[in-house]
């Protein structure tokens, strides 16, 4: 599923979030519309990013940017 720009970030902010980093503000409804996609989870503490949201992440960063050229033989 794609992700508009400001929730990805937010995401990525999320990811970075989790491993201990300063991040940004999260912008609440960007965050909620995390959490309806079932990326994020808010907590006590705050928003956190979920498993699924992290493998979201992961596919992303894996995938290629773009396609790889035609093979012309």
């Amino acid at each position: 599923m794609p992700l508009s720009t400001p929730l990805l970030a937010a995401l990525e902010n999320l990811g970075r979030k989790k491993a201990g980093q300063e991040v940004d503000w999260i912008n609440i409804a960007d965050a909620r519309a995390l959490t309806d996609l079932g990326l994020a989870q808010r907590t006590p503490a705050g928003w956190i990013i979920t498993a699924a949201g992290a493998a979201a992440l992961d596919a992303r960063s894996a995938a290629p940017s773009s396609p790889p050229p035609a093979d012309r033989h």
